[in-house]
């Protein structure tokens, strides 16, 4: 892939995570019909006055982009620095974290090393934060897998999670090459192993040929919205993604309509999404409408332009570190205030 496909891939990707999260976080917990009815005719932000924040979707896979700029050709010097970039984003004070993630973290601060840091959890931590892996490493499978692997294990030790976490990678990589479905549902499939995943392919294949919609689906793992198990909500992202190709917009209503964990399938989606269409097929309007700061649309843009140069330059773009824990006390402010929001008639 020449090098401007691959700086379109990877700010697609990175864009799209960002939008998907930032669209979905205000209705995350929310049940379908409430989700459905909360979300009206028109999807757009809503968290801010008609803007979006970004959660730690969006954040894990930044610093997971940022370890990668510095040593895509040294895994145990990748997942050292990614561990500590977890470190000192956990000590930040993020509003919301995945009890799994928080506990390995914790450990990690405690003394235990990267090898015995990982939970036994097949939360969605891993899964979101590795389609940016797939796509800098779209045509090199062993250092895709080892990478994600790699990631994965410093949070999340369960099989399932890793499964989880290689499918996105794999979905995102051949997105970004722009391979046909057929093509990419074959190369999914020769990686699944749990029973779960594999009930979840079958059933996507089915409900593909039903012509069946994304809520339709997502309701086979129950009526109480997309949980956060990595299987389920994967399957379901990917769903997404294959049944609405090509329109970013209602690939991403369809997926809010689902209610559950909605910023984080909508984040996986979207950046596999985005590492398919690029940024000119993601609404200019929900990416302009992202105001965060210091990890801002600017900020995606000039990583984004870090894996575009060649060789890749260091030092990192610059983040305002003093400035993150107030805007974390910030962005919880806003949460609970959405969340008594959200207890009143839809807007």
């Amino acid at each position: 892939m020449n090098t401007a496909a691959q700086h379109k891939a990877i700010l697609g990707c990175l864009l799209g995570t960002a939008v998907g999260d930032s669209i979905g976080l205000p209705l995350e917990g929310v049940h379908p019909p409430r989700a459905e009815k909360l979300k009206g005719t028109e999807t757009r932000h809503r968290l801010l006055f008609g803007r979006g924040m970004l959660s730690d979707d969006t954040e894990h896979t930044l610093m997971v982009a940022n370890a990668l700029l510095l040593h895509s050709n040294n895994p145990k010097r990748f997942e050292k620095r990614l561990a500590t970039s977890f470190r000192w984003w956990l000590a930040s004070l993020p509003a919301g974290i995945g009890l799994g993630t928080a506990r390995a973290i914790i450990k990690l601060w405690c003394g235990f090393p990267t090898s015995k840091s990982g939970v036994y959890s097949a939360g969605n931590g891993a899964a979101m934060r590795s389609a940016i892996i797939g796509v800098h490493f779209n045509e090199d499978v062993a250092k895709r897998e080892e990478f994600v692997v790699t990631s994965c294990r410093i949070t999340h030790t369960d099989p399932r999670a890793e499964e989880a976490a290689i499918i996105v990678a794999t979905a995102a990589a051949c997105a970004s090459r722009s391979a046909p479905t057929n093509e990419i549902l074959e190369t999914i499939g020769k990686l699944v192993f749990s029973d779960e995943m594999r009930e979840g392919l079958h059933n996507l294949h089915s409900h593909l040929e039903m012509n069946s919609t994304v809520s339709e689906f997502a309701t086979l793992h129950g009526n109480r919205g997309i949980s956060g198990f990595a299987p389920r909500t994967v399957s379901t992202a990917l769903f997404a993604w294959f049944r609405h190709r090509g329109d970013f917009e209602k690939m991403i209503s369809e997926l809010l309509s689902c209610g559950g964990d909605t910023d984080t399938v909508a984040a996986i989606a979207g950046g596999i999404a985005g590492a398919d269409c690029g940024e000119r097929g993601i609404p200019a309007e929900w990416i302009n409408g992202i105001c965060d700061w210091p990890r801002s649309i600017p900020y995606i843009r000039k990583v984004a332009d870090k894996f575009a140069a060649n060789p890749t330059p260091p030092p990192l773009p610059k983040l305002f570190w003093p400035a993150i824990p107030l805007r974390n006390l910030f962005f919880l402010c806003v949460v609970l205030c959405h969340g008594l929001r959200r207890l009143l008639p839809p807007y």
